[in-house]
């Protein structure tokens, strides 16, 4: 397969690194891009010890400016000459919390970071996938894609059912076009963006991560079969989804006899 140019918004940790470093061992070029330089160029650091620097390049990027989402796209290009594959992977969760506990900062930037950072990098990403003739763009779905509910986490249920809509629309307006456009749902996976929910409850975090680690899995299992797939994806409209509900039930059923511990203690 000859070699590809990645770009992955929120790639410094969890499961946007995760990709990069699969990515980087299927022998793909890969732009990891954070919001801030020094996150960004942490993870370029780590790669590069693994993988050496002529595949990588970092980029910092706050996907809510359209400025930068743009520059992300020119200045990959200015260094591998095209993007084969762009996912939008960058996400905020906020904090756990009943609708009307939230300020409005907060909300802005949930919205924010995952639907209009979602938007920009498709809007960018296709101009240049039209003009360069092919591509693919990836949306990163999650809770509340497929329209399950979970109280505390409205805002960023509600934008991600709305990234699957979006990817569902631009995929019918791509059909003839060059470009093709999917979703991505990894299932639950344990990251920082999980923990992190539950800062400054720790009782709430201890009666929640015995179910987690039931039905969660750990970012080196999910990533790579991701990345596998995005690169031998042909298909306008498809989501490629981990997990499944036939994995969930096998699960349950084992978790009396299999322990498992997917989150790194504390």
């Amino acid at each position: 397969m000859p070699e590809k140019i990645i770009v992955i918004t929120g790639s410094t940790r969890g499961i946007g690194y995760g990709l990069a470093e699969n990515f980087l061992q299927l022998g793909c070029s890969v732009a990891v891009s954070g919001r801030s330089k020094e996150s960004t160029e942490q993870a370029v650091s780590t790669l590069t010890a693994r993988y050496g620097k002529s595949r990588i390049l970092g980029l910092p990027c706050d996907v809510t400016i359209p400025e930068q989402v743009a520059s992300l796209w020119e200045d990959t290009t200015a260094r591998f000459g095209k993007v084969d594959i762009w996912i939008n992977n960058a996400g905020h969760s906020g904090d756990m919390g009943m609708v009307w506990e939230h300020q409005p900062e907060e909300v802005a930037s949930v919205i924010g970071t995952n639907l209009l950072g979602t938007i920009f990098g498709a809007q960018v990403a296709f101009r240049g996938m039209q003009a360069q003739g092919h591509g693919a763009i990836y949306n990163m779905e999650g809770m509340g894609s497929d329209g399950r509910m979970h109280a505390g986490l409205t805002f960023y249920g509600t934008t991600k059912y709305a990234i699957h809509y979006f990817t569902k629309s631009l995929a019918l307006e791509a059909k003839d076009t060059p470009v093709i456009v999917g979703g991505l749902r990894p299932g639950m996976v344990a990251t920082d963006m999980i923990r992190d929910r539950y800062k400054g409850r720790p009782e709430d975090w201890e009666r929640a991560k015995k179910i987690f680690n039931i039905i969660a899995e750990r970012v080196e299992t999910v990533t790579p079969w991701l990345a596998q797939q995005m690169l031998i994806n042909r298909k306008n409209d498809v989501v490629l989804s981990y997990s499944s509900p036939w994995k969930l039930l096998r699960k349950f059923i084992s978790s009396p006899f299999v322990k498992r511990q997917v989150f790194d203690n504390p």
